[in-house]
């Protein structure tokens, strides 16, 4: 029997500026660059990358576009900035990218700058819709986990804040309740009700750790999107995380009894959407150390430890899929920390944000310049 990866894309944000500064010129990039998108917000900018099986082709995928871009950048002395956050002393007004843009207008009056944020999208293709919402509820109940392996926003404005991802601590999850959907038409049916009733502006106005994703959302849905994650300049562990999801979701197709949180939790449908949202703002503040309650039993447990017993759970069909040693960046990060712990215990040193951010900056155009 053939064992068959599942298709994967990404959808990349970045903030782009000087060496102590955001400077927006995302509405330049996307003139002079067919696969990168502006932002409502001028200081960061989007690429996409076409779905993948092969964790080879992934990395080309994620790292090309990004070496054109600094190529550019580099002519204007502009580089990319690795954290999630605007971490520089900057213009707390919201900086547009598009003017004339109606849904821009919307985001700006309503959430300002909060919304100015990087991170990591990442795509699994599930075109069976039953396996895709069993997926999206697993994922979604275990989403503090790749929070916790990204993290890199600390910082904000130049200060140190309380948290490991200020990023998901301040963006504005819209809107502030998702159910656990039964199925897909319980999805289809919420979607209606929160677009009619004004919770939701149109089908992008769905701002969650993890939705369903397809051609013609609500209707037509082909993948899982999980939306958690803070942005992660070191492309080896982004796919260590990405390897990390496709397996745990491989992983539930073959224990769909006893994985689909709908029938394998202690708990109902309602106390789990209270857990995971409790579960995400702790993974936030403290990632790693982060104390969670697992889904399965209202178990207390610290995530550094959830983590290595999910690895443990998945080495069987990490062999079965000849993927176990994509998951060795997370091994790592399990002993080093992520990349906010990093930088924390840097400025705890004595180290300013400034000096932190153009080592980090130097330790990507490193990264680039190796894969040639």
């Amino acid at each position: 029997m053939i064992k068959e990866n599942l298709y994967k894309g990404f959808e990349v944000e970045l903030f782009t500026g000087s060496l102590n500064s955001h400077i927006g010129v995302s509405a330049d990039i996307e003139k002079n660059f067919s696969n990168f998108v502006k932002e409502p917000d001028n200081r960061n900018v989007e690429y996409i990358t076409t779905p993948e099986k092969d964790y080879k082709f992934l990395y080309e995928k994620l790292i090309a576009p990004r070496k054109s871009l600094r190529k550019w950048l580099n002519k204007k002395n502009l580089t990319i900035i690795p954290s999630s956050t605007l971490c520089f002393k900057h213009d707390i007004q919201f900086q547009r990218s598009d003017i004339d843009n109606v849904y821009h207008q919307f985001i700006q009056d309503n959430y300002g700058t909060s919304i100015a944020t990087t991170s990591v999208h990442i795509n699994i293709g599930i075109d069976d819709l039953d396996k895709l919402f069993a997926a999206i509820r697993l994922i979604r109940s275990e989403a503090a986990l790749y929070l916790s392996l990204s993290a890199s926003s600390p910082f904000l404005n130049n200060e140190i804040t309380e948290n490991h991802s200020q990023r998901w601590i301040q963006f504005p999850k819209t809107p502030s309740e998702v159910p656990f959907f039964e199925n897909h038409n319980s999805y289809v049916d919420w979607i209606k009700e929160n677009i009619a009733n004004n919770n939701m502006q149109n089908i992008r106005h769905f701002w969650s750790s993890i939705r369903p994703n397809g051609p013609e959302r609500p209707y037509i849905l082909d993948r899982l999107e999980l939306r958690i994650c803070d942005f992660v300049h070191d492309i080896n562990l982004l796919l260590g995380i990405t390897a990390m999801l496709e397996l745990r979701i491989l992983h539930l197709f073959e224990n769909i009894d006893t994985l689909d949180p709908l029938n394998a939790s202690i708990f109902s449908i309602d106390e789990l959407a209270e857990i995971c949202d409790r579960n995400e703002i702790n993974a936030a503040k403290e990632s790693l150390n982060s104390e969670l309650i697992h889904w399965q039993d209202g178990q207390k447990l610290i995530c550094r430890e959830w983590i290595q017993n999910l690895l443990s759970d998945l080495s069987s069909t990490a062999e079965k899929f000849n993927m176990k040693h994509l998951l060795e960046p997370i091994n790592s990060v399990l002993v080093e920390g992520n990349q906010s712990m990093k930088w924390i215990n840097e400025y705890k040193k004595g180290v300013s944000i400034e000096k932190i951010m153009k080592t980090s900056i130097e330790d990507m155009i490193k990264s680039e310049d190796e894969n040639v």
